[in-house]
């Protein structure tokens, strides 16, 4: 697709970037087959081919319209478009690049404002967890909007963390609101790594990992919380102290795995970043080696009849399919997908939960409806966010599969 750049867009990163991703499209319309939005909503605009086309129009110097941040704001950024795309189109870089450059142009009502402030604000704010802890305790007290983002009573093994000393060891980031809504995901992970003999180690100055504050076009806080975290990384890094750096949520994964692209242009951070994006890997990614390890381990006999929901993060955006369901499959678990659509976003995408709450209620129930079908005991997911989503929906138990695997360790 030829694009004719706008004279305030040629020659800076963003119209660059942008112009090199328009390229590669052939506008053929696969992806507008996998766009969640698009099945729900029938609108060419509210899938990627339409998106694409008001991106470009705006890159060309067309003034967009608060339509046009409307059916930019509604996508998921599940990128399963990039898992259709024949031409390797980067839909999304592209559209962080389109909301921002959008974001500048068009004014949004205060309410809006208001609540996305408090949002990236917030949810990585050190009052996160007291707030979440009140949560709890007067869950049922709630409307029914609140009681969907807080979680039941904590794990009971939450707080308990190994102590023993290994040679082999990693980096975990703990994430920005995992450690407050559900902290057994990051216990259960280090229980499980224990038992294959490797440490988890954790960087104290290490928070968001910094999508929260992309994903609602705060770019340059996004950026800040990137450099934050490879500060707090390098030290090990460098020393060669640590093996990788281990993702349990796939949103941070994804996120993570891309500082190379995010500084790129910063020359203060662009190596270091690409050596973090190099190192991190998601948690499934050590499960062929750790499988042999933990199946002397096993105490208890694995839960049967699970569902897996693979997150968007996981499937589409780190391109990684088939290794949890493998590797659970290999230590005795009965491990199933949805028989339809399970390529698709459960409708949680971060704050898309909280922002588009129709949209979002509307795909979570498509999706429990599917997992249903296999009437599992547990529907495991890998990813806080879907977690929570999923468990607002039903009352089956949904956890990450990590914590199945350490409570099948467990005496």
């Amino acid at each position: 697709m030829q694009t004719q750049l706008a004279p305030q867009y040629k020659g800076t990163p963003d119209g660059e970037a942008a112009e090199a991703i328009l390229r590669k499209c052939v506008h053929c319309g696969f992806c507008t087959a996998t766009c969640p939005t698009y099945q729900l909503l029938g609108d060419e605009l509210d899938g990627p081919r339409g998106r694409i086309y008001l991106m470009k129009q705006v890159l060309e110097g067309a003034v967009p319209t608060r339509a046009t941040q409307l059916h930019l704001d509604r996508c998921l950024t599940c990128r399963n478009c990039e898992s259709t795309c024949p031409s390797g189109v980067q839909y999304g870089h592209l559209i962080d690049i389109g909301r921002k450059l959008v974001e500048q142009q068009v004014e949004r009502p205060a309410a809006e404002k208001a609540v996305r402030w408090m949002l990236k604000e917030g949810l990585t704010s050190p009052m996160m967890k007291p707030a979440m802890a009140m949560g709890k305790l007067v869950r049922g007290l709630l409307p029914a909007a609140l009681k969907d983002k807080v979680p039941g009573p904590t794990h009971p093994r939450a707080a308990k963390w190994p102590k023993r000393e290994h040679a082999r060891k990693v980096l975990m980031l703990m994430g920005c609101v995992q450690p407050s809504m559900l902290p057994n995901i990051n216990s259960a992970t280090a229980r499980v790594l224990d038992a294959a003999g490797i440490q988890t180690v954790v960087a104290d100055n290490a928070g968001c990992c910094g999508a929260l504050r992309t994903h609602l076009n705060d770019h340059d806080g996004g950026l800040a919380d990137m450099r934050r975290n490879v500060d707090a990384w390098w030290p090990m890094v460098s020393a060669g102290k640590v093996e990788a750096i281990v993702m349990n949520a796939s949103g941070c994964g994804v996120t993570v795995k891309e500082y190379s692209h995010h500084l790129a242009h910063d020359p203060d951070y662009a190596d270091r970043a690409r050596r973090i994006s190099e190192m991190t890997k998601d948690v499934s990614e050590l499960l062929p080696t750790l499988v042999p390890l933990l199946k002397k381990r096993l105490r208890q006999r694995p839960p049967q009849h699970l569902a897996f929901h693979p997150p968007c993060t996981l499937q589409h955006g780190q391109q990684l399919r088939g290794g949890v369901e493998a590797g659970l499959r290999e230590l005795g678990f009965e491990v199933s997908l949805a028989g339809q659509e399970s390529h698709l976003c459960c409708g949680s995408a971060g704050t898309y939960s909280v922002l588009q709450p129709e949209l979002s209620h509307q795909l979570r129930d498509r999706k429990l409806g599917h997992l249903a079908a296999l009437q599992p005991e547990a529907i495991v997911s890998a990813n806080i966010g879907c977690i929570q989503h999923l468990q607002s929906g039903t009352a089956t138990r949904v956890a990450h599969w990590i914590e199945l695997v350490d409570e099948a360790l467990t005496d």
